[in-house]
Parts: C-alpha cells; structure tokens; sequence
C-alpha cells in the first residue's frame, strides 16, 4: 500500500496519509474519496476503491504563516540533484552567504552544490571565486514538497497541486 493526498473541504492540499489512514477517513464519512488507484481492497464484508485523493467533510483552519520545512533532502529535490554553479550532479549542499559571513540557513541561501564547486568557494562568496548562480534559490513549491515527502507526485495528485501552485505564485 501507498500513500494518499488529504485535500481540505475547499480542495486545498493538506498532508499526506497511507492509504490506510485514507481508508479510514472514507469509512469514518470524515472524508470522501476523490480518485482512486484503481485497485480494490477487500475484507469479510466489504470491498473499497483504493484511494489516491480524498477530500474532507468539514474544513480544516491551516495558518496561512506556515513555512515547508527545509532540510538538505529537500534542498537537492528543488535543484533537480544538480549543481547550480556548474550543472553537474549535486551531493551536497552550500551557503551562498557563508554563515561565517553572516548568511542564514534557509531556503533563500542554501542551493545544490557538486563537491568541486563546493571546496572550491569555501568561506568565499559565488563572485570572490568567479562561480555564477543558475538559478536564485528560493522557497520551492507546495508540488516540490509533496513530492520531497511522498518519493513522487502521482498524476491524480498534480492538478491539486498545480491549483495551489497558481494561486501563490
């Protein structure tokens, strides 16, 4: 068994449960299912579409000031796994600020680096050691952090997705 998408009441995305916990939610009537994997479940008495998505009954209040968490698994998601110096695969990530320097620990200063580019700037900015950003690090998208969560996005959870992508971007 996998995972499934849990979308508030107005469609928005909220977690990611087993399918499991989905299941329950359906049985419970707290939550109905939106897609399923096409797969059925059986027991005694009972036989249940496998859900992907599933939408709740009752609206959950979510504080619009929640940050993604950031972590280094999540840093390397959002760069593809590539170097954003100089393209190569990542194994690692760097401070573009050096927090000797005062740069924070945060999506907006930390990117995906190769090992050679990452000894190579040290305690020294990108410009100090002639290196060159790709791309500005940022805070990535809600559809990045579901998939650094799930391992993937299945394609019935992407226009859930995309929905919030639009409204925020």
């Amino acid at each position: 068994m996998g995972n499934a998408l849990v979308l508030n009441a107005t469609y928005e995305p909220l977690s990611i449960v087993s399918v499991r916990r989905a299941v329950v939610l359906v049985l419970d009537e707290r939550a109905e299912l939106v897609h399923g994997t096409g797969r059925v479940l059986h027991s005694e008495f009972l036989e249940v579409d496998e859900p992907s998505v599933v939408r709740l009954s009752r609206y959950v209040h979510v504080p619009r000031l929640r940050r993604r968490g950031f972590s280094r698994r999540a840093v390397l998601h959002r760069d593809d796994h590539r170097c954003q110096y100089c393209g190569s695969r990542a194994e690692s990530v760097d401070h573009v600020v050096p927090r000797s320097r005062g740069g924070t620990h945060d999506w907006e200063n930390v990117v995906a680096a190769c090992r050679r580019c990452n000894t190579r700037k040290s305690d020294s900015s990108p410009e100090e050691v002639g290196l060159r950003l790709h791309q500005q690090p940022r805070v990535p998208r809600l559809s990045t952090w579901f998939a650094v969560m799930a391992g993937s996005v299945p394609q019935a959870w992407e226009p859930y997705l995309d929905l919030v992508a639009t409204r925020t971007a």
